[in-house]
């Protein structure tokens, strides 16, 4: 994949999350909006195939934004079961539901934007699937844009009593749908 000048986005909006309950109810609720999203549906051949095959979601935010609490939360809620582990150091955890892959990637260990397509995941992102990728800037121009980019910043510092502040971006005019509905 070659790298893209950024499109301007189609929507933004900022959401005060006041604690991990908050982050956590904000990705069930997308949750919710993907899985009707991406519902089945019978193909001629009989088998079942998503709607809309590809969705990608971008999460940003500092060491301990809670990028991960969310990524985890929606899994969860998409019906993921057993231990969701972090994929920092696998770089990859997947998981199939019904006939939906999930794929959580994390690119914090990548020092340049080549180390995801040596890895393969270019191959991936092409799978009928929805992708979560942590730290999406470390392969900064080679991925596709996001439906959907949400950026996790501590409300007023990096106590994590202080909550945190999501600004979500959508790019695609499904992430602008579940945007609006969020």
């Amino acid at each position: 994949m070659s790298a893209h000048a950024p499109l301007p986005a189609l929507e933004q909006r900022e959401l005060t999350l006041p604690d991990s309950e908050a982050t956590e109810q904000l990705a069930q609720k997308l949750a919710t909006l993907i899985l009707a999203d991406t519902a089945p549906q019978a193909t001629a051949a009989g088998h079942d195939r998503p709607t809309h095959p590809v969705a990608h979601i971008h999460l940003q935010g500092d060491l301990g934004a809670g990028k991960t609490c969310f990524a985890r939360a929606l899994l969860r809620a998409c019906g993921v079961q057993g231990r969701i582990k972090s994929p920092s150091y696998a770089l990859l955890e997947s998981y199939k539901i019904s006939s939906l892959y999930l794929h959580h990637l994390d690119f914090y260990r990548f020092s340049n934007s080549d180390e995801w397509l040596d890895a393969g995941f270019d191959e991936l992102l092409l799978e009928p699937a929805l992708v979560l990728i942590e730290w999406p800037e470390r392969a900064a121009g080679r991925l596709p844009l996001p439906d959907l980019l949400i950026g996790l910043d501590y409300a007023t510092g990096p106590d994590p009593a202080a909550g945190r502040i999501a600004r979500l971006t959508a790019y695609t005019m499904r992430g602008r749908t579940w945007l609006t509905h969020l």
